[in-house]
């Protein structure tokens, strides 16, 4: 189809959708090739361009004074057909143009709008490149034709299929689809978003491919039913396919026959809005289909001009039989006649002449649908943006311009790599409201509908816009949903899920399956001591040092603290039982203080039992000194206070057991010298220097190596357990090493005056307490030892209460049973009875 003006443009489009090769006998000239299936769809392509220049030569802003042409051709959507009109558009190119000039033949183009599909596209620009003449696309996406070095002519008016690709991706994370099927066609189109989509996909991190297949181009059953089998056992409940109608025909075939339900389907913009997919027997499974579609458009004034179409305007000359050809097949097929001469036999079967008066109205519904348009508005921008280039060229002032010497084109001497340079630049707002530029790579910039399938209960199908994906000049994708909008073909009337791994919860991390996709993983639990408190987290985290993981494993808490407190049950019953041992040495105390004049308290040296008494008080005391957290001047002082009050329980033990001994031996002929050894004065003495050795012990070892407060973390990881370090085990050896020679010292000598007579006898009960005492602290070490933190310290409180118990109920039990039970007993006479009865 073809139309004459100053400057002509060309057009490739898809008026029939498939060709029939002729048979090649090598015997004969071939015939040509048949185009076949009138596409009423690509014809309203061809159309919308007519209407674009039919505008742009109304316009008094656009071009002024200059009138656009166009030849039309049609590619029949096969590769040489297609490119076959691409060089006859190109090779029309005379040496110079002059309108003074009547020329023949077909007039040269500037620049050519078409292809629609990328395998035609690539192949076409490879050569029409070389003529450098610009080729503005409305339809090829492949992501291959970005490349400026191959293809420095080729701009394109529909986005990209990289943007194709990264705004699929955007979709799956937007619902958490990580685990999907990729279906594509095996053409230029589907094998590039192959590689981009793997490819894209890995860099996002958004999700992973269960399986990626290629869709057979033509009949293939055996083919197709292997896939849809990898589909029905796959895991994955999103499909995604770049593939054109006829593939997805075929595979919808399959699934139908295999009745394989239950997926989300994603479409590509090549069958994002297919009406032949959308059937009553394919719904039910394409119902919910999420696709990516061509920006809608609006072009104000196309339906009225579609609706004037007719046959006999296009006959008007004998150089456009072609368009009187193209007019007449759709008029043909749109109307079932025949223009006359008829077809031999036509008229016979029954068929009807055309008149070329036909109603378009009632007949051309299809035609004049203008409520949906996506190819037709690139294809109205791609004229747009030619004409917009061919303004500025126009405008350019002589000695202003960007050619050599700053000159510039003019109407009569425009080559089409000058008209290039401007559509570079060009830059305009359609009515619609959309602004039209290309990048560096003569892309435009990117915007896409995003359509979801609904099926309505009457049976209906509604094809309804829930979103947009667009590029800003200086920003990302940007992605916006209506979620409330999408119908989801699912009981749940919910998104699916469509993972291969669920996703981990805090407190576990991602363990990757050997040999499997990133997406299928185990999730194993943080070990102790560590968290994570996000989802799909790689690696726990340790928490700090005085931290520890809570049950959950999602964040750290402070750690459990261990020590000997007076709040436990444990620390309780201790603090009870030495504050009982000391009421009681103090209950003892008083009664020896009120019978102090009493030959039973008399009898043995009440000042050393009021010492020893003393000492037993502060015994029970001591071990108060054990409970609570420790604090440096408590660590200090626990085993001070123990030793040296040990000590001088038992230095006054040790002198009382001396003094017996003493006291016997004065008793006998030639022995009373001995005594004055042992009086008062020496006794006090002996006990001071005894007690100040240990003092001594204390002091050096508090002052070498002193004990301290430590936070002990060994025992338990998710405690700290708060614990007195002493500092120097030979200082604690030696501390108790003093206290067991004085002990083994009493017990020596009060094993050896045991037998002597009752009245100056005290010795047994030493004895026995100091078995008592003996007892306990052997049992003490290997206890103490193999004791960890908090129960160390009740160890050693325990034997400081048990030793101390023992020697006070072993050496003042039976004097105090006699003293306020037995008071006829507490006599001199009553003692010395005993004595003479004895002897």
């Amino acid at each position: 189809m073809h139309k004459p003006g100053d400057v002509v443009l060309g057009g490739l489009f898809k008026v029939h959708y498939t060709s029939v090769f002729p048979e090649l006998s090598f015997t004969s000239e071939p015939n040509q090739l048949t185009c076949q299936g009138f596409d009423t769809a690509g014809f309203r392509h061809a159309m919308t361009m007519a209407f674009a220049i039919d505008e742009i030569n109304k316009n008094s802003h656009l071009l002024p004074n200059v009138t656009l042409g166009y030849s039309l051709y049609d590619s029949c959507a096969t590769l040489v057909i297609g490119f076959s009109a691409a060089l006859l558009l190109a090779s029309g190119q005379e040496e110079q143009f002059l309108l003074q000039e009547k020329c023949l033949g077909t007039p040269p183009v500037l620049g050519i709008v078409g292809d629609d599909m990328s395998t035609s596209s690539i192949a076409t620009s490879d050569v029409i490149g070389l003529f450098n003449l610009p080729i503005v696309s409305y339809y090829a996406t492949c992501s291959c034709l970005s490349d400026r070095r191959r293809f420095p002519t080729f701009f394109r008016t529909i986005p990209s299929d990289a943007f194709q690709v990264r705004a699929m991706i955007k979709i799956l994370k937007r619902f958490g689809w990580t685990w999907a099927g990729l279906l594509v066609s095996d053409n230029d189109y589907g094998l590039h978003v192959a590689r981009t989509f793997q490819s894209d996909l890995a860099q996002s991190g958004g999700g992973c491919l269960a399986y990626s297949e290629i869709l057979p181009l033509g009949e293939d059953p055996a083919e197709v039913k292997r896939i849809v089998e990898i589909m029905k056992k796959s895991t994955a409940r999103v499909v995604i396919v770049f593939a054109y109608q006829i593939h997805m025909i075929q595979l919808m075939e399959e699934v139908v026959r295999e009745n394989v339900t239950g997926l989300q389907w994603m479409a590509s913009e090549a069958w994002s809005a297919a009406a032949v997919l959308q059937t009553p027997r394919l719904m039910p499974y394409l119902s919910g289909t999420l696709g990516i579609a061509i920006r809608r458009g609006e072009i104000p004034g196309l339906r009225d001009f579609l609706s004037r179409i007719r046959p006999d305007i296009h006959t008007s000359s004998s150089s456009n039989n072609y368009g009187h050809s193209m007019v007449m097949q759709f008029w043909e097929y749109t109307f079932q006649c025949r223009f006359a001469p008829p077809p031999a036999g036509w008229m016979e079967a029954g068929g009807e002449l055309c008149t070329g008066q036909e109603d378009l109205e009632s007949g051309g519904a299809e035609l004049l649908d203008v409520s949906d348009l996506r190819p037709e508005y690139n294809i109205y921008k791609a004229v747009y943006a030619l004409a917009y280039a061919l303004d500025d060229l126009l405008q350019c002032k002589p000695g202003r311009g960007p050619f050599s010497g700053h000159s510039c084109a003019t109407l009569q001497t425009s080559e089409p790599w000058q008209l290039m340079h401007y559509l570079e630049k060009v830059n305009f707002t359609t009515s619609f409201g959309d602004q039209v530029s290309f990048d560096e790579n003569g892309d435009a910039l990117p915007i896409y509908d995003v359509m979801n399938w609904l099926w309505l209960p009457d049976g209906r199908t509604k094809v309804q816009n829930v979103g947009l994906v667009k590029k800003l000049a200086s920003k990302d994708e940007e992605l916006t949903l209506d979620d409330d909008k999408i119908f989801w073909n699912f009981d749940s009337k919910q998104s699916p899920l469509s993972v291969c791994s669920e996703s981990c919860p805090p407190g576990t991390r991602i363990a990757r399956r050997k040999g499997q996709p990133l997406c299928c993983f185990d999730c194993v639990p943080c070990s102790e001591g560590k968290i994570s408190n996000d989802t799909d987290s790689m690696e726990c985290t340790s928490c700090p040092e005085d931290f520890w993981s809570n049950a959950h494993r999602d964040h750290c808490v402070p750690k459990k603290t261990e020590f000997l407190s007076y709040h436990e049950p444990l620390g309780v019953c201790l603090t009870t039982t030495s504050l009982l041992g000391t009421f009681i040495c103090a209950v003892v105390l008083g009664i020896f203080t009120y019978h102090r004049s009493t030959p039973l308290v008399r009898a043995n040296n009440s000042e050393l039992s009021f010492l020893l008494l003393v000492s037993l008080k502060l015994c029970f005391l001591c071990s108060l000194l054990f409970i609570g957290r420790p604090r440096l001047w408590t660590c200090q002082l626990r085993h001070a206070a123990f030793g040296i009050s040990f000590v001088l329980c038992v230095s006054c033990i040790l002198v009382k057991t001396m003094v017996v001994l003493a006291v016997f031996k004065a008793s006998t002929p030639g022995g009373g010298a001995s005594l004055k050894w042992f009086g008062a004065v020496q006794q006090r003495g002996t006990v001071m220097v005894l007690t100040s050795i240990q003092a001594a012990i204390c002091t050096a070892w508090i002052v070498s190596a002193s004990p301290a407060p430590h936070e002990n973390t060994q025992y338990h990881n998710d405690k700290i357990v708060y614990e007195c370090v002493v500092g120097s085990t030979v200082g604690f050896a030696v501390l108790l090493g003093y206290i067991g020679l004085l002990a083994v010292l009493s017990f020596l000598l009060a094993f050896l005056a045991r037998n002597l007579p009752d009245n100056f006898n005290e010795a047994k009960l030493i004895t026995f307490s100091m078995l008592i005492f003996g007892a306990v602290w052997l049992a003490f070490v290997p206890a103490y030892v193999n004791s960890p933190g908090k129960y160390a310290d009740a160890v050693e409180v325990f034997a400081i209460l048990a030793s101390s118990f023992g020697l006070l109920l072993a050496l003042f039990g039976p004097k105090c049973y006699i003293i306020l039970l037995r008071p006829e007993r507490n006599t001199k006479k009553a003692i010395m009875g005993c004595s003479i009865t004895k002897t």
